[in-house]
C-alpha cells in the first residue's frame, strides 16, 4: 500500500477593507512564506459579502491548479478585517474547501455591515482562533468572543492592543513572540 507524502499547508492571507500596504503585518508574513497566496478584491473600499467570499474561493481554484507534487494543496489561512468575513462565509459555503484551519485577526463586527445573518452560526470545520484587542473600535472584546464561540474558535485578546493596522515595528515585534514560521 502506498503512503501519500504529507505536504506541509500553504499560506492563504485574506486582507480587510483597504487591503493590507507593503508595512502590514500581513504583508509581512506573507513575504516569509514563498508559495503564499493572496485574495486579491476588486474593490478594496466596498466591502460586499458574497463578492469577497467568492474571491477566497478563486483565489484558492487558481492556486489549486499550481498544486505541488499533484497532491492538492492545503491551506492555512490568515484574515483580517472584513477579510475574516469573508473567510467564514467562504468556509460556510464549501465544506470541502483546502483551507484546514483559519486565524481570524481583529475581526470586523458583522452587525456594523449589516451581514451577520450570512455568516456561519455554528462550530466551523475547520481549527481556527479569533485573536482580539480589548480596544479594537471595529469590533469589541466581547463580541469578537461570543462569535469565537459561535464557531469553535479559541479566544485570544491582546489586551489594549487597539485595531491591527499598520504599525511596521510594534506589530511584527508582538507577532514574533507569538511563533516563528517555520
Amino acid at each position: 500500500m502506498r503512503t501519500a507524502a504529507f505536504q506541509v499547508p500553504r499560506l492563504l492571507v485574506v486582507p480587510g477593507l483597504n487591503d493590507s500596504g507593503p508595512v502590514h503585518w500581513q504583508s509581512w508574513l506573507q513575504s516569509q512564506y514563498r508559495d503564499a497566496e493572496r485574495v486579491v478584491q476588486r474593490d478594496w473600499s466596498n466591502p460586499q459579502l458574497e463578492r469577497w467570499a467568492a474571491r477566497v474561493d478563486a483565489t484558492l481554484e487558481r492556486a489549486a491548479g499550481r498544486s505541488r507534487g499533484g497532491e492538492p494543496d492545503s491551506f492555512v489561512a490568515v484574515a483580517h478585517s472584513f477579510g475574516c468575513l469573508a473567510l467564514a462565509r467562504h468556509l460556510a459555503q464549501r465544506p470541502d474547501s483546502p483551507v484546514r484551519a483559519a486565524l481570524f485577526v481583529a475581526p470586523a463586527d458583522p452587525d456594523k455591515f449589516g451581514v451577520a445573518g450570512l455568516l456561519p452560526q455554528q462550530r466551523l470545520a475547520v481549527p481556527s482562533t479569533v485573536v482580539a484587542s480589548d480596544t479594537d473600535p471595529w469590533m469589541t472584546a466581547a463580541s469578537s468572543r461570543r462569535w469565537a464561540q459561535r464557531w469553535g474558535s479559541a479566544w485570544l485578546t491582546l489586551g489594549d492592543a487597539g485595531t491591527s493596522t499598520p504599525r511596521p515595528a510594534s506589530a511584527r515585534c508582538r507577532w514574533r513572540g507569538a511563533g516563528s514560521p517555520r
